[in-house]
């Protein structure tokens, strides 16, 4: 599964709590962020978001701190566009990735 957005990430793993994905109403607290165990979301398309922000820490949780930082080095280098209105990016586990790529 490849949410659309942190706050549909956050929704997904919320109704997913108990190992599968359920219908869900209401608030959640959850606070996802590195060391987290993934429920059901395999995968994220999301902006650049600002540094040291629970956002970053989500994406993190996902792909690990130094990868995160590699894709943002890279992403500065080519002056991509950060924040709500900026460029978007594909964010998959090392586990998700193609051997050949």
């Amino acid at each position: 599964m490849i949410a659309v957005g942190t706050t549909v990430t956050r929704s997904l793993e919320a109704a997913a709590q108990h190992g599968t994905l359920q219908p869900f109403l209401g608030k959640t607290e959850l606070f996802i962020y590195p060391g987290y165990r993934w429920q059901v979301v395999q995968g994220l398309i999301t902006n650049f978001h600002l540094p040291k922000s629970s956002l970053m820490m989500l994406v993190s949780a996902l792909i690990g701190r130094s990868r995160l930082l590699d894709l943002y080095k890279e992403a500065i280098a080519q002056h991509y566009r950060f924040y709500s209105f900026g460029d978007a990016m594909l964010v998959l586990p090392d586990a998700a990735i193609p051997a050949n790529r």
